[in-house]
């Protein structure tokens, strides 16, 4: 609401209830996405919402990479392509988790997931380089955002 608040610059009354309506109504069409699972305590939210924090900076940084990359393919000329579907399996459990993988492959330049059947992602990717990119680190990553191993670094299971 603020960002719309920012850059409308409608600020009387009727809009601003408008705006406040309408973001309770999406937000509670979209609960059940984001917070499945209804148990976990704010503090553990809390933590969730840092741990998410550092994931989007971390994720930036590698858009940028990609992109130097793709810059690098450009000035090579069509013959450094090499176009390829990769098959990729998840052990993401939850939906919220796969979408968070599924779009945070599609914004590093250079790889598109084309299509998901249940923990398999087909992603398209345009050099092997690219390809090679899908080392599960970003599912790693995603993964300790809602399933963070406890204080002594080792899960029980």
């Amino acid at each position: 609401m603020a960002t719309w608040f920012i850059f409308s610059g409608l600020n009387d009354g009727f809009h601003l209830s408008l705006g406040v309506i309408s973001c309770v109504f999406v937000s509670w069409l979209s609960a059940d996405l984001l917070f499945s699972d209804r148990r976990i305590g704010i503090a553990a939210r809390i933590g969730q919402f840092f741990r998410m924090s550092g994931y989007f900076v971390w994720l930036m940084w590698q858009v940028v990479l990609s992109n130097l990359h793709l810059l690098k393919l450009a000035f090579q000329g069509p013959t450094a392509l090499s176009p390829q579907i990769i098959r990729y399996e998840t052990t993401l459990k939850s939906d919220f988790e796969k979408f968070l993988l599924a779009n945070s492959i599609t914004l590093t330049p250079g790889t598109i997931t084309m299509k998901i059947l249940g923990n398999t992602f087909y992603v398209h990717a345009v050099s092997d380089f690219t390809a090679k990119g899908l080392d599960g680190e970003m599912e790693r990553r995603i993964s300790a955002i809602f399933n963070p191993q406890p204080k002594g670094g080792k899960s029980n299971g």
